[in-house]
């Protein structure tokens, strides 16, 4: 006889617990319908985020680029600078037309390599400006996104403590 109402009572306690265990899956299920698809689109800004700031770093790696290499025109234009003069002072030594001529050639030819650099350092400005046109365009979206983040966060948070 005590056996079963020993029984009867570890049945009752079982039951008891299975109760409490289907009430506290019923309040997720709750919690998990009120914040709907919440945590999704929290993750999913969190990677629209990371996209925008890796388009920004791989911008300003190109604007580095670009500035490398205006530095390397003007350091071009420099060099023939340096020539050309080296070459109008070798024009007043000459013994014959056929030095002239390739001197003045030389010269002709290094003047030639000052405007195609001013020419690529006028090009790579133009592309630094369009650049920083696509950062600032990029960092306001990037601005937005991180609001919209924080706002879900927000709400994700008060729903989760509820």
């Amino acid at each position: 006889y005590q056996r079963r109402v020993r029984g009867k009572k570890q049945f009752a306690q079982k039951l008891e617990a299975l109760k409490k265990l289907q009430s506290i899956d019923s309040e997720l299920d709750e919690i998990k319908k009120v914040r709907g698809a919440l945590p999704d689109e929290v993750a999913d800004l969190e990677d629209e985020i990371a996209g925008y700031e890796t388009r920004i770093e791989k911008f300003n790696n190109e604007l580095s680029e670009l500035e490398a290499n205006i530095s390397d025109h003007k350091t071009q234009i420099k060099n023939s600078e340096a020539l050309i003069k080296k070459y109008e002072e070798q024009q007043m030594n000459v013994r014959n037309n056929r030095e002239y001529d390739a001197i003045t050639k030389e010269i002709e030819l290094q003047n030639l390599e000052i405007q195609i650099s001013e020419k690529r350092i006028k090009e790579a400005y133009v592309k630094i400006d369009a650049k920083k046109e696509e950062i600032s365009r990029t960092q306001g979206e990037l601005d937005e996104r991180k609001k919209d983040l924080d706002t879900k966060k927000n709400e994700l948070e008060v729903l989760t403590q509820e």
